[in-house]
């Protein structure tokens, strides 16, 4: 075995290890200040398309699924499978000898960290086939993009995970799901140190210990950091690197379009290819790690790529998908003409920056949760009638060594933080819903799970506390992956899910009826009946140069109709203009009209929801609601029909 098996052995019994010994390798920490980045460990650069092994015969003989019955590891017959050698296929371009469905008997959409967390799991499991598909590559996911950290209880008499609890449900204002809380603040520390052991790098006091921050909404300092604020991108490295180093099949640059289902199961998805043909890929269990929708608004921190496509396909294939009008704004990202927005890492505050108004003044608790901030920004703002506010970062020591990454990006704007007040706005950063699951990630469909920002386990409430979201889809990316491996196919009464049937302590369901409702149609052998396109009407044909336009006029119309601060005009007037800019059936001939499809089903739902829910929550805030009202803590779900 050469030096680099022996290095991806150890890694792996190293993972394996940590899993038995439960949540260990917390190690010794030390408390924020004087962080310095360790050195990167060196590894050889992995080929990423290379084929090799019996995993790339299989695929290539379009072997059928495993029975949804079957144990992973056996054969139908019952014979023992070997695990594939480590190898990676590839499917872009096409292969001549592929020209039908890809079978699998796991389909992951989205290579972001709830993705990959569980692929390198299921990727282990003997003669379990394993794909990846991602509309771009494979390392270019949203993930990459995240600045902010990893928030896990991993030391210290003064933390605990029943603080980091209370932090999470105080910040999700009334909606969040106990349990599901409770899973992630109690194996959140646990994968931590397994992404350690793959090889992600975090930053370090001088003595050696993890540097921990404090960042908005939390008690404590229990936030890691990578680069200072280049968490994401250390993450989604080191994720990439150990994917590499199994046998899953990668489909880079196909596009999933719907979802396939027959006899009440989730089959698999219909997509286009890297030539933009269409295929079928076909899977006992498909996973939407797809993240969330940015681009539904024209100021964003999230990248191009962020359209919602896992909760649009879920919403026309009538699943259950639940708070989407929380959509979280950044309190502090660059005003720039750049897009997205570059994020000025809540880090910043947590190590002493200060928010300032035009007249130089602090006006808000800089530590708050995001939505306090956000709407105290946006209340200033209008009162002083400008775009953007300041964020006050000179009095911070040592900013370029403690974060390369935004003093870089802050050059390139020809700012100093050394110097200069830094100009921030809000801007789009988080859906806090998604399709609803339980606590393993299971979603209402059988055969359908969901994991990341795509999902709505409960966990976030109505508010995201900082630093949750790339814990999130490490936990439960592990969660469904296990649950995967032992069988399951259908949904079970935890987590958000409960809200179903009125349990005891679950927060209550209520449904949502509007525009969005008539989106539930799908493609043949899909949820709901065939029609001339896949969506089920006559198709409106969107030329491929009217397409860009017609985002463009979307976004717009949600920035000023539905962002930090709504009302009931606001809102119905950009429900008025996205009807026109993204019509309710458009023929998907390429990956951009269907990203605009997505964006109007998901534009619709998010509209629906904001104008039901008569309240200010969270990160919904209607202005002639002003409170909280305790009729509306509850879950306003798409795809539920109410009884009684």
């Amino acid at each position: 075995m050469g030096t680099g098996g022996r290095a991806r052995h150890r890694q792996r019994r190293s993972l394996r290890d940590l899993r038995h010994r439960g949540r260990t390798g917390r190690g010794h920490v030390e408390r924020r200040g004087g962080a310095s980045r360790a050195p990167r460990r060196q590894g050889h650069r992995h080929h990423l398309r290379r084929v090799r092994g019996r995993r790339a015969r299989e695929l290539r003989a379009g072997d059928r699924p495993r029975r949804r019955h079957q144990r992973p590891g056996r054969r139908a017959d019952g014979a023992a499978r070997g695990r594939a050698p480590a190898g990676r296929l590839h499917l872009s371009p096409p292969s001549p000898t592929l020209p039908g469905p890809v079978d699998l008997d796991v389909l992951v959409l989205g290579s972001g960290v709830a993705g990959l967390s569980a692929v390198v799991r299921l990727a282990e499991v003997p003669g379990l086939r394993v794909g990846v598909l991602t509309k771009g590559e494979l390392s270019q996911s949203a993930t990459r993009w995240a600045q902010g950290g990893v928030a896990a209880v991993l030391g210290g008499d003064e933390d605990s995970t029943d603080l980091h609890l209370a932090d999470t449900l105080a910040a999700g204002a009334g909606l969040c799901d106990v349990d599901a809380a409770r899973v992630l603040v109690d194996e959140g520390p646990a994968r931590v140190s397994e992404l350690i052991a793959l090889g992600a790098v975090f930053d370090r006091e001088a003595g050696g210990g993890l540097a921990l921050a404090r960042e908005g909404g939390h008690s404590e300092a229990r936030v890691l950091h990578a680069g200072g604020a280049a968490t994401g991108a250390e993450v989604e490295r080191a994720l990439v690197e150990a994917v590499a180093s199994t046998a899953a099949a990668v489909l880079e640059r196909w596009f999933a379009l719907d979802l396939l289902v027959a006899d009440g199961c989730c089959v698999g998805v219909a997509a286009l290819d890297a030539d933009g043909s269409r295929r079928e890929v076909r899977a006992a269990h498909v996973v939407l790690a797809t993240g969330g929708a940015g681009q539904l608004f024209a100021v964003t921190t999230n990248p191009h790529a962020a359209t919602g496509d896992g909760m649009a396909m879920a919403l026309r294939a009538g699943v259950p998908v639940a708070d989407v009008e929380f959509v979280q704004f950044h309190p502090t990202a660059l005003h720039h003409p750049a897009m997205p927005r570059p994020l000025l890492s809540e880090a910043l505050r947590g190590h002493g920056a200060l928010l300032r108004d035009g007249r130089g003044e602090r006006f808000v608790d800089e530590l708050a949760p995001r939505d306090a901030v956000s709407r105290a920004m946006a209340a200033r703002m209008f009162e002083e009638r400008v775009e953007h506010l300041w964020l006050d970062a000179t009095g911070l020591e040592a900013f370029e060594d403690r974060f390369p990454t935004l003093a870089a990006s802050l050059a390139t704007a020809g700012l100093d933080p050394a110097t200069d007040w830094l100009p921030i706005a809000p801007a789009a950063h988080y859906v806090s819903g998604g399709v609803l699951t339980d606590l393993d990630g299971a979603s209402a469909l059988p055969g359908l799970w969901a994991a990341g920002e795509a999902a709505c386990t409960g966990v976030h409430g109505a508010n995201r506390l900082a630093s949750n979201s790339l814990l999130e889809g490490m936990v439960f990316g592990a969660r469904l992956a296990e649950a995967i491996e032992t069988g399951r196919s259908g949904p079970s009464d935890t987590g958000a899910l409960r809200g179903r049937g009125g349990l005891t302590g679950a927060v209550p369901w209520r449904a949502v009826s509007g525009a969005v409702q008539d989106e539930r149609t799908s493609r043949p052998g899909a949820a709901g009946a065939a029609g001339p396109d896949h969506h089920g009407h006559d198709a409106e044909l969107v030329p491929s140069s009217d397409v860009a336009k017609r985002r463009e006029r979307l976004q717009r119309a949600m920035t000023e109709g539905a962002g930090v601060l709504r009302s009931r005009r606001s809102l119905e007037e950009a429900a008025a203009a996205v009807e026109q800019t993204s019509p309710p059936a458009t023929a998907t001939t390429s990956a951009e009209a269907g990203e605009l499809a997505n964006l109007g089903v998901l534009a619709r739902a998010v509209l629906d929801a904001a104008l039901a829910r008569t309240e200010t929550r969270g990160a919904h805030a209607r202005v002639e609601y002003p409170t909280a009202s305790e009729q509306w803590r509850c879950r306003l779900v798409h795809g539920f029909e109410e009884t009684g």
